[in-house]
């Protein structure tokens, strides 16, 4: 669960949810500037680059599925009854690796769905347990530093679960190897900027659903006020990579330049649970009668505009 407090008020969103708003975000991805997943340059042309696409949306879209079974029954925090944030979470380790463990074994038929979702795993324990992490694939989570805050605890763990991981992508690098119609895919110059896309459609859900992501200056407000930069983002090719500077407008309006999307503006909905915090923090009934209470508040769509320079 994404928590955020705001101006007395607490915003909640599921990771289910703050996943999907990643896969939109990838599925307007690409203009006159910005290639489309799965038609960046390379080489040697994929032969179906909307095959492709469909793979890494889906895999966007998805990259959270782990957290499924927990956001049903979600853990409650003692602070205030309700469901324990991410930051709480991630505490326990091995429940954070066992979920992810779930998460890749949903879609048996799709390897790059799952080549994709591991990359994205891996990337995010190497930031805090490998001594030199690629920087081409630092998460916008830790563009200014400091990963041990979000995964506390020793290196030992997430390395043998990185391993774990490599292991495992090997079964999916073969099965895509055999099939002459995926086995393109694997050139770095393709599924590079896909890893990357990831990385770069979770970091800007997780701006919009969440205070998660560093601000520019100061400490971040979340649900989209804050000003944050994107970095390494791969533009018509992996070797064309650039930043995107992401301001908010007010009234909810937010530019991005250079703007990546299809379309200008891109409406954005923002699916949250919002509980307004007193003094004295809220009344929350007992963890026996949560669930009742909880399924009966309402879900807030908020609307968000994404504009261009230009506009």
């Amino acid at each position: 669960m994404l928590k955020t407090l705001q101006d007395g008020r607490l915003w909640l969103v599921s990771q289910p949810d703050h996943s999907r708003i990643a896969g939109y975000f990838a599925a307007h991805w690409g203009n006159a500037d910005f290639a489309r997943p799965g038609s960046f340059a390379t080489s040697t042309p994929v032969a179906d680059p909307e095959r492709l696409r469909a793979e890494a949306v889906l895999a966007i879209a998805e990259h959270d599925n782990g957290w499924w079974e927990w956001e049903a029954v979600p853990d409650l925090s003692a602070d205030d009854g309700l469901p324990a944030g991410l930051g709480e979470v991630l505490r326990n380790q091995q429940a954070g690796m066992d979920r992810w463990r779930v998460g890749l074994g949903r879609f048996p038929g799709n390897p790059l769905v799952n080549l994709l979702i591991s990359s994205h795993a891996f990337a995010l324990y190497a930031a805090r347990a490998q001594v030199h992490p690629d920087p081409a694939f630092t998460h916008p989570l830790f563009w200014k530093g400091a990963p041990e805050k979000l995964y506390p605890g020793t290196v030992e763990a997430p390395l043998a679960f990185m391993a774990d991981l490599e292991r495992l992508q090997q079964g999916w690098i073969e099965e895509l190897r055999r099939d002459p119609s995926t086995a393109a895919w694997l050139d770095p110059a393709t599924i590079s900027p896909l890893k990357r896309m990831l990385q770069l459609c979770d970091g800007i859900s997780l701006w919009l659903c969440s205070a998660l992501i560093p601000a520019v200056n100061g400490a971040s407000r979340g649900i989209g006020e804050d000003a944050i930069e994107l970095h390494e983002v791969p533009r018509r090719a992996w070797t064309d990579r650039g930043t995107i500077t992401v301001t908010p407008l007010g009234g909810r309006r937010v530019r991005f330049d250079p703007y990546p999307f299809d379309i200008d503006p891109l409406p954005v909905l923002l699916p949250a649970r919002v509980v307004e915090i007193s003094s004295d923090r809220c009344a929350i009934p007992e963890p026996a009668h949560f669930h009742a209470w909880w399924h009966a508040r309402q879900t807030h769509a908020v609307e968000f505009s994404i504009v261009s320079a230009a506009s």
